[in-house]
């Protein structure tokens, strides 16, 4: 039996599937950006129900990964701690075994990242790491996807992270790591990244540097990437912004990267405060690309997930590259769970 196809951490798959995801991912994005409107030949999830446990705030994630399983042929249900019994007192363990019997796949958005294992360890279905307070794995693909759209392999790159060390910045660490390029953390010492991550990259031979100091961090970077500076998990009695202003991306910052710097932030963010105006609406900036990049990065990531031992020729066949009769061919074959 083919193990479940969890995607929880990056750091959980090799480089030779995330190479793969992101190769289907820029296949779909060029037969999407060559059509009127993003109708797609094949229907390879068509069937299949994608489940989004939304305990967060979320524009992004939510209408992403709703876009993504809709234009595959499936269809999407969204949860909320309202509307389950798990805001009345039913346990994890009952909840997931419950939705694994209605479901095909399930996004879980969250404070707690143990939520997300106990959730995994009583799911028969794949589930899927939509955030947590430790990690952000699913922008990472869109991030990694974008910037090689605009500069080429991101291997051997450098990368600069100005801010508070949070869930992005460790899901980076782990990427850096796994594509092999640099990176620098510019943060206080309060707010790096915690331990565990940067021990596992060390082991790893990770090129990872921490460093107080902005400049320093951006000195001839191929990439600036900064965050809010309170993510939805802090606690707003801890007021950070007097630590984190000299981390602040400004067009004088930009400066200190290499002459054709991109500039990246997940979204939503706060102008004037972790970033300013002339930066993020300036040149630099490709934080637009990135946000729309979730939808084809997560359509490569559902069929990974869902699509079985065929899944990247199921990517082909949503993109409308192969044949009319082998297109027919594939969709007669059932899309089976990865259990």
């Amino acid at each position: 039996m083919t193990p479940v196809r969890h995607y929880l951490e990056l750091r959980d798959l090799d480089i030779a599937t995330l190479r793969a995801i992101l190769d289907a991912a820029s296949v779909m994005k060029r037969a999407q950006q060559g059509r009127q409107y993003p109708l797609h030949p094949g229907r390879p999830l068509a069937g299949r129900t994608l489940g989004l446990m939304m305990e967060k705030p979320s524009t992004r994630t939510r209408v992403s990964f709703e876009v993504a399983m809709r234009q595959l042929g499936g269809e999407v249900i969204v949860l909320s701690p309202r509307d389950t019994q798990l805001g009345r007192g039913e346990s994890i363990p009952d909840t997931a075994r419950v939705l694994s019997r209605f479901l095909d796949a399930l996004v879980l958005r969250t404070d707690d990242p143990g939520k997300l294992q106990e959730l995994v360890a009583h799911s028969t279905i794949p589930v899927i790491n939509g955030l947590t307070s430790r990690s952000h794995p699913v922008q990472i693909l869109a991030d990694i996807l974008t910037f090689e759209e605009h500069r080429g392999p991101i291997a051997g790159q450098t990368v600069a992270w100005c801010g508070a060390g949070n869930n992005v910045a460790v899901s980076w660490v782990e990427a850096a790591v796994r594509f092999g390029f640099a990176l620098r953390i510019a943060t206080p010492a309060e707010l790096a990244p915690e331990a565990e991550v940067l021990d596992w990259a060390a082991s790893q031979g990770g090129a990872i540097t921490l460093t107080r100091s902005a400049t320093e961090a951006v000195a001839g970077a191929g990439c600036v990437v900064t965050d809010t500076w309170m993510s939805m998990s802090d606690d707003p009695a801890e007021d950070w912004s007097h630590a984190l202003e000299p981390y602040r991306v400004d067009a004088r910052l930009m400066r200190q990267a290499a002459p054709d710097a991109l500039f990246m932030h997940c979204l939503p963010a706060h102008r004037g405060e972790e970033v300013t105006d002339e930066v993020i609406d300036g040149p630099w900036s490709v934080v637009f690309d990135e946000a729309e990049n979730r939808l084809h990065a997560q359509k490569a990531l559902l069929l990974w997930a869902l699509g079985g031992v065929h899944w990247s020729e199921l990517a082909r066949q949503a993109a409308g590259e192969r044949p009319e009769a082998a297109q027919q061919a594939v969709a007669a074959q059932p899309v089976r769970n990865a259990s």
